[in-house]
């Protein structure tokens, strides 16, 4: 059993993304893990200013919501990334959060897997590529660490349209039940 943090990074009210983590939670939970969710919504997460104090202190000096998310990436077996593609990336809020998870790079984190679920009006197989390439850009920077999985669910546009897609369901369900 492995304590699974699943981060979730769409902002959107009923997003398709929320509604896929749902099922991976789900999938998870039906494995034996024990699953922790956070989504960055209503959450303040401030850009990082490249002070690079964390790196003596493993603190961030700004006082908002990010610490303690990093707090819970510290602790956590296996971290799950899901984010919205936003013009063929990650959402800009994913993005402003790896870069403030930056107190962890000095730190003794215990995530080893890292996993990416995406979702996308375009569906064509390149739509998460780069999403994928900046995630494991960040994972690239935490030696012990590998990204391990993604799963990509195209098709998707408008707010809750997930709820019908049955098939994309099952396979954020089985992606779920597949984390270690």
């Amino acid at each position: 059993m492995s304590r699974i943090l699943v981060i979730t990074t769409s902002l959107r009210a009923k997003s398709n993304t929320d509604l896929l983590a749902e099922q991976l939670i789900a999938g998870a939970k039906a494995a034996g893990h024990e699953v922790t969710a956070v989504s960055l919504k209503g959450k303040d997460i401030r850009f990082c200013i490249g002070c690079l104090a964390c790196q003596k202190t493993q603190r961030c000096i700004q006082k908002d919501d990010a610490p303690a998310i990093a707090d819970l990436v510290l602790n956590a077996d296996t971290l799950v990334f899901v984010t919205p593609i936003y013009y063929y990336e990650m959402s800009g809020q994913m993005k402003t959060l790896l870069d403030r998870l930056n107190p962890l790079y000095s730190a003794d984190y215990r995530f080893r897997k890292v996993y990416l679920l995406s979702a996308a009006a375009e569906d064509e197989a390149f739509v998460p590529e780069r999403a994928v390439s900046g995630l494991q850009g960040w994972v690239d920077c935490f030696e012990r660490a590998e990204l391990t999985d993604s799963l990509f669910c195209g098709g998707l546009n408008d707010a809750g349209e997930a709820a019908g897609a049955e098939q994309k369901l099952k396979a954020a369900y089985a992606f779920g039940k597949a984390l270690a």
